[in-house]
């Protein structure tokens, strides 16, 4: 036994070490460029009858939908729900006739110019809008006119609407009194008389009162104190716009870490007893004045949220209007982080009920809670996956829809599904059983609905529901993928391997290059955007992306989800509190290690990494922080200090008081553990990620000694640097990971217009 494992493991070390490196010469490399070019342009045209938008007829019961049907063709379907059909929606071909014969322009039945319709199932006339003129179409006739139906889009003057709604806010709903604020004191003025009352004294123009909301009974005046504080600014420069001579210095209001924020502290005025008092709560800062949920049939009480700014409490607080006392229903503490973002209320206000989103079970789910003792009624949502998304609640039936994934455990637990379930946690349905991402759009009566599902290998399939139960009522369209699939450009790979835990999932896709050989092996280069804020590995169906266009030049492109990101358990997510500088690299590099065990063509002694934004700030540290694995990175305007960017982004997941360990965590601290090779991307006018991020990182890594490259893209904001920054990438990595001179774009060797 012993000696055939030796000489299979002989075997499998001879087979490793006759690959080799794939190394293309010079024209190979020039024909792989041209190659991925000509796919850049043509193979997203090859996927047909994959995308239906449902337009509704008024009716509701029926909708018309385009869909490609080749290249340069398309065709418009008419479903009836009534009689459960599917068939064209007009006769194209006499349609093509008649506009020919009315505008004078030849026009082909597969590439009818049509903008919008107005169609039922039934009705010989048909309204049309094309080449924006509206046109009445008797079907039964063949006759076309040009129609006197003029659709404008409805213009709201915001402005006036905004001033109208502080006018309003400031007038009691009663009409009987006008609050004003004169050298930052409030007045009230009555209507019946005319005389004004003054209601605080210590206000003025640095601190004064304002954010006026009245009771609904016009007995209470809700105003806040306020303590104003300027934004502080950032600034850049346009070096190259047109008509000028001289860069143009810019400037905007921008929020960093640690910086002070306007306060606001609430106050109860009573305009008929004359009193004003301060509500016993501490001040609202970081989201300022809260919305206020007064309670059915009882105006003493009002009830709001309040989030403390470091993220790591929300509480909901009633005040006692008489007395002014405050009273915590719902109070969420955490060690970590509270995701604002994903906090979701919804106020119950006939029944005096809240629906609650909260991961403190260690998950995302609903609970049903009383708002007047803060108390949990029941749970709504349990069990080891995540709500994503809540779509609507429906107060008649006691019914949630809602979005969610991982509740299947046999599948990719990033798919998203919909759901309905009552209030009391019973009834769930399962709206989209088949296996894949899903998309859902609902008839206006949400009697029936379209869905849409994919994974990143398997094409679109949509199918017409119903949502009583889930019943499919017909297939609608399956996509057509036999033309892309004639270009030889293979589909993503999902591929899956355990994190630095030994027990978690890590889940990602694999981009080859259509020309790989299995004999060679080929760099692995990483698209990486670590953000916490989601998660990024694409899910649905994906033919051909960035990806793919720089694994034709013979890479292995891969992009996977570490721990950190959102979207799973709590604790998957709260590696990153705190943590921005892990970015998952533990998971990763397993992953990749894992791939080229599976697939001895991945190498994983040459990767590379590439990232835009947070990503930028990610490719910068992988090779500062993991050198031993990273051998060359791309970053684009990368936040490389977290101290450099936005508040409310880098507070979220790195905490308030700013500390030590945003210095610690820095790419620009820690300029001088850079191995490797670097390329840096930025454009000069990025309001995003101020440029300075990677002008201090340039800095610190000068002072270093550190040899890099540097890119400034004149008036690009926040991007990869565009075609010029793409082509920098690609050049980057064909020089760095396979070792050859990139293609000279200067004389002439590139002859695609997009090259």
């Amino acid at each position: 036994m012993k000696y055939f494992l030796l000489i299979g493991l002989c075997s499998a070390m001879i087979g490793l070490h006759a690959q080799q490196a794939y190394q293309p010469n010079h024209q190979e490399l020039i024909r792989s460029y041209q190659h991925a070019a000509l796919l850049d342009s043509t193979a997203s045209k090859k996927v047909f009858r994959s995308s239906v938008k449902p337009q509704w007829n008024t009716n509701g019961k029926s909708f018309w939908y385009r869909i490609n049907t080749s290249e340069n063709t398309w065709e418009y379907l008419l479903v009836d729900l009534i009689t459960g059909t599917k068939k064209p929606a007009f006769d194209h071909q006499r349609l093509a006739e008649a506009l020919s014969k009315l505008t004078g322009k030849k026009t082909e039945a597969g590439k009818l110019p049509l903008e919008n319709l107005s169609i039922s199932p039934g009705d010989k006339r048909i309204s049309i809008l094309a080449d924006k003129k509206w046109y009445t179409w008797d079907t039964g006739n063949n006759e076309l006119l040009v129609s006197d139906q003029i659709q404008k889009p409805s213009k709201t003057k915001e402005r006036g609407w905004r001033r109208r709604q502080e006018q309003r806010d400031s007038i009691s709903p009663d009409q009987k009194y006008t609050a004003i604020v004169k050298n930052g004191n409030i007045y009230i003025r009555s209507k019946a008389t005319g005389q004004e009352t003054q209601f605080t004294k210590d206000g003025s123009t640095e601190q004064p009162y304002g954010e006026f909301i009245w009771s609904p009974d016009s007995k209470t005046l809700i105003a806040y104190k306020i303590n104003y504080k300027e934004d502080k600014k950032v600034y850049y420069i346009l070096s190259s716009s047109p008509g000028t001579t001289r860069g143009e210095l810019k400037s905007q209001n921008y929020m960093q870490p640690g910086d002070e924020f306007s306060t606001f502290e609430m106050y109860l005025i009573n305009p008929e007893k004359g009193t004003s008092q301060k509500a016993a709560v501490d001040k609202f800062d970081i989201y300022g004045t809260p919305e206020i949920h007064w309670r059915k049939g009882n105006n003493q009480y009002f009830t709001f949220e309040k989030r403390d700014r470091g993220h790591q409490r929300f509480r909901i607080i009633e005040i006692h209007i008489p007395t002014a006392a405050a009273k915590t229903l719902i109070d969420e503490r955490t060690n970590t982080f509270i995701y604002e973002q994903r906090i979701f209320t919804h106020y119950l206000p006939d029944t005096h009920e809240l629906i609650w989103a909260t991961e403190k079970d260690g998950y995302r789910h609903l609970y049903l809670m009383d708002e007047l003792t803060g108390k949990e009624k029941n749970r709504i949502t349990t069990g080891n996956w995540v709500v994503r998304e809540i779509d609507s609640v429906d107060t008649q039936k006691r019914q949630i829809w809602f979005r969610a994934n991982g509740m299947d455990p046999s599948e990719d637990p990033y798919f998203i599904h919909y759901y309905r379930i009552g209030f009391n946690g019973k009834g769930l349905v399962q709206l989209t059983p088949a296996k894949g991402n899903h998309n859902l759009a609902f008839s206006p009566d949400k009697s029936h609905y379209l869905d849409t599902w994919s994974q990143v290998n398997i094409p679109p399939i949509t199918t017409l529901n119903r949502t009583i139960d889930g019943k499919k009522m017909m297939d609608l369209e399956k996509a057509d993928i036999s033309a892309f699939l004639k270009t030889g450009v293979p589909l993503p790979e999902v591929f899956v391997a355990k994190g630095r835990d030994g027990k978690t999932d890590i889940w990602g896709i694999v981009c080859r290059p259509s020309h790989l050989d299995s004999t060679k092996t080929y760099p692995i280069v990483e698209n990486i955007y670590a953000g916490p804020q989601d998660s990024f590995v694409p899910k649905s169906f994906m033919p051909y992306s960035e990806m793919q266009s720089l694994a034709e030049l013979g890479f292995i492109v891969v992009q996977c989800d570490g721990m950190g990101t959102a979207n799973r358990s709590k604790a998957f997510h709260d590696v990153c509190w705190k943590n921005l500088a892990d970015a998952g690299f533990e998971d990763r590099i397993l992953w990749m290690k894992a791939l080229g065990k599976k697939h001895h063509y991945a190498d994983t002694t040459r990767v590379g990494v590439y990232g835009t934004s947070a990503g930028g700030q990610n490719a910068g540290g992988s090779v500062l922080f993991h050198p031993e694995f990273y051998k060359s990175a791309v970053a684009a305007c990368g936040c490389h200090d977290n101290r450099v960017d936005k508040q409310w982004w880098n507070e979220q997941w790195m905490g308030y008081p700013v500390g030590p360990h945003y210095e610690a965590q820095s790419n620009i601290t820690n300029a001088a553990k850079l191995r490797g090779n670097l390329l840096l991307i930025v454009g000069e006018a990025d309001t995003n990620v101020p440029p300075e991020s990677t002008y201090r990182f340039a800095d610190a890594l000068i002072k270093a000694g550190k040899n890099f490259e540097l890119i400034t893209v004149p008036g690009l904001g926040h991007s990869d640097g565009g075609p010029f920054g793409k082509n920098k990438k690609r050049d980057f990595f064909v020089k760095t990971l396979l070792g050859i001179d990139p293609v000279n774009r200067n004389n002439g060797e590139l002859t695609h217009p997009s090259l």
